[in-house]
């Protein structure tokens, strides 16, 4: 039987073959990223509680109600924009699966589609097995910032979607409000959609304020806008997300999302909804982890790395030209191998293979777990 490959360029993704090396040589996982810490016990209590009440089956296509009306009060009091719960909210298997709905919904063959790169490793092949084609923009070490000039030249008839993600991984910087703006500028008058990556939206520091597209009108109206309740809430196993975008758009979203898992399970999505009445479970997160970015970075200091900016999300970056000129992925398994400490070579987020001399280095980890780390790679 002859098979012509959809996406003859994928295969495993670098944080599978990079974990799975951690654990070959029994090194310490600072690569993939998912805290090694669990959940709070009364989330899981919660859901406990309603698999023991019997709420087992199948719920809404859309997501349980309870849950999508508490996210549509939270959206509106942090980006001050109404959310229709019942027409805009969806509830999905993860923020990867509500991505590629958006990306399944809207692109068509010959579409293109505009990436930031380095990108989270789900977004090309999701435009490509639609027919999609890529756009490249690449961003730069150190500072990852975005010349909209330039993109305004990626634009064409053709373009289809711009993809954004902030706070960003794997770089931990953010979009500020006047690249919103400048996003929205634009787009205005056009036909081309926003899909915006962001499920870092509590993990931003040093008191900064997240700029959802959802703050602006302009985006909000033509933008797919997915979370993570995963990355929110430690339990990345659960993969449980939700997507945001207004009435036509998700209309056309869930078209793709019943056939694709249809609905969500449905005592962890009853749990979530009692959870979320508590601010304080979400409002607490800026100050949890950036105690941990903290604690990195100075046990960091006495090492031959050098820290990139690090605004958000759970990764730091690091560039080692002061220690090596090794490409990055040869250098990341010399640092499982030799130090026992497993990181991701930035390179794997490009898809041309830049090589800049970077490593992302995930910081959701136990006080003890980073302490070992930095230990060994103070060695390196």
């Amino acid at each position: 039987m002859l098979l012509t490959s959809k996406l003859p360029d994928v295969g495993t993704t670098i944080f599978s073959v990079m974990s799975a090396l951690a654990q070959e040589h029994n090194a310490i996982n600072l690569s993939q990223g998912f805290p090694n810490f669990p959940p709070d016990a009364q989330l899981i209590d919660r859901v406990s509680y309603y698999m023991r009440e019997g709420y087992n089956q199948y719920a809404p296509m859309p997501g349980w109600p309870a849950l999508r009306q508490a996210l549509a009060d939270k959206a509106a009091l942090a980006y001050g924009q109404p959310v229709d719960w019942a027409e805009e909210v969806t509830i999905t298997a993860g923020a990867t699966q509500a991505i590629y709905c958006a990306i399944a919904a809207t692109v068509r063959p010959g579409d293109e589609v505009i990436l930031f790169e380095p990108a989270y490793d789900s977004y090309r092949p999701a435009v490509e097995v639609n027919g999609g084609i890529p756009v490249i923009y690449e961003l730069r070490a150190p500072d990852y910032r975005v010349d909209w000039g330039m993109v305004e030249s990626l634009i064409t008839s053709a373009t289809r979607m711009i993809i954004i993600n902030t706070p960003h991984n794997p770089t931990g910087s953010t979009l500020k409000r006047e690249d919103m703006l400048a996003l929205q500028a634009l787009t205005d008058g056009t036909d081309v959609l926003v899909l915006s990556d962001e499920v870092y939206e509590h993990l931003i520091y040093d008191g900064a304020a997240h700029q959802s597209a959802l703050r602006f009108p302009g985006l909000r109206s033509r933008s797919f806008v997915t979370f993570s309740f995963g990355k929110t809430f430690h339990a990345t196993g659960w993969k449980v997300g939700y997507c945001i975008a207004p009435p036509q758009l998700m209309a056309e979203f869930r078209k793709v999302h019943q056939y694709n898992t249809f609905s969500v399970h449905t005592p962890t999505q009853c749990a979530l909804a009692d959870y979320l009445r508590d601010p304080k479970h979400y409002e607490q997160l800026p100050a949890f982890y950036q105690a941990k970015r903290d604690l990195l970075l100075e046990q960091l200091e006495p090492s031959r790395f050098d820290a990139l900016p690090c605004e958000g999300t759970y990764f730091c970056n690091f560039s080692y030209k002061s220690i090596s000129k090794e490409p990055d992925t040869a250098f990341a398994l010399r640092l499982i191998k030799e130090y026992g400490v497993a990181a991701i070579p930035v390179s794997a987020f490009y898809s041309s293979g830049k090589d800049e001399q970077v490593i992302r280095l995930c910081f959701a980890k136990t006080e003890g777990t980073l302490r070992a780390a930095a230990a060994a790679l103070c060695r390196v």
